[in-house]
Order: structure tokens, then sequence, then C-alpha cells
């Protein structure tokens, strides 16, 4: 039985969940962003006292098939954006399309009806948020970051950050280096 569970975005949500379904004795295959494989049936009240354990920590149980897709679609492209060491060789489109098994053109569609926004700008914000990462991280120049998120160019990459900042990588960076100055006095 799958189990679909809202806002699992990370690494330690994946293991808040393992220890839930652990403490309930229930037994597990894969657990990925947004969903687990629980072997069996989970009873009423077994699935209760997960919801509750859960949500303690921010997590919800989902049942609701429209919140159930757009959770999907949502962990896809943080998976996508946040979690991939290698550059994407499809477009963003087909990677979805392909992950869910739905027409790209539906799934945009619903995504949009549903947030007030579309796919193709709440994979922009993560990426952002991804530069903005690996700018602090220091470790790639903007260079690679482009290459590494699918940028076509620096020049793409640097338009779009400040677009969505409005700040270039160069001076965000500075922001950070002046500001960890500040703390060290």
């Amino acid at each position: 039985m799958k189990i679909y569970i809202k806002y699992m975005v990370c690494t330690r949500c994946k293991m808040v969940v393992k220890a839930e379904l652990d403490k309930l004795g229930l037994h597990y295959g894969a657990i990925e962003l947004g969903e687990a494989d629980v072997i069996g049936e989970i009873d009423t009240t077994q699935f209760e006292h997960l919801r509750e354990a859960l949500l303690k920590s921010g997590l919800v149980l989902m049942d609701d098939k429209k919140a159930i897709l757009l959770s999907k679609i949502k962990n896809i492209i943080v998976e996508m954006v946040h979690y991939r060491e290698e550059a994407l060789t499809l477009k963003n489109s087909e990677y979805i399309s392909s992950k869910l098994h739905y027409d790209y053109t539906y799934l945009a569609n619903f995504f949009s009806e549903t947030t007030g926004m579309t796919i193709e700008h709440f994979i922009i914000i993560h990426k952002i948020e991804r530069v903005k990462e690996l700018l602090l991280y220091d470790e790639l120049n903007l260079t690679e970051i482009a290459y590494k998120l699918n940028y076509s160019s620096v020049a793409h990459l640097s338009n779009q950050f400040k677009k969505e900042t409005g700040l270039t990588p160069s001076y965000f960076k500075k922001l950070r280096a002046k500001r960890i100055n500040l703390e060290d006095v």
C-alpha cells in the first residue's frame, strides 16, 4: 500500500517517516520524497496514529487524489533541482511527464489552476534557491553552477537570478561575505 505525505521534501523527512513506521511496527519498502510503500494494509487506528505522529513533525498524510498529484509534481521538481547530481538530458516538461505518466499539458494546467503559478515558475524559484546554496558553499563557480542546473548560459542564470532576487549572483555572494566578516567582529 502506498501512502502519500505532504511537505516531505528532504532526507530528514524520510528519516522521520521511517522512525514513525518502525514505532508502529509497520513494514515498508521504498521511502521516497512524498511517498512510502507500506507492506500490507494499515488499519484505521495505525493510520490515525501515523497521521498524528507525522503531523507533530510538520508532515501531513494525504488521501485526496488532487492533493497527492500536486504533491508529486512538487516533489519531483524539488528532487530534480536540489538532489540530482548530473544535469538533465531531457526538457523539464518531458522529465516531469515521464515520472508521473501524465501528459505535460494536463499537469501544467492542473498545477497552474491549483497553485496560481506555472510549473516553470515553480522550477525557477527552486533553481534560484539552489543557486544561492551553491554560491554560499563556494565550491563551484558560476559557469559550473549554470551547467549543473541546465542553464543555457551564465548570462541566462544571472538574468533569472536578478529578476527573482533583485541582485546579481556576484553581489549576492559579496553580501554573504560581508555578513560573515561582520559576524566575526
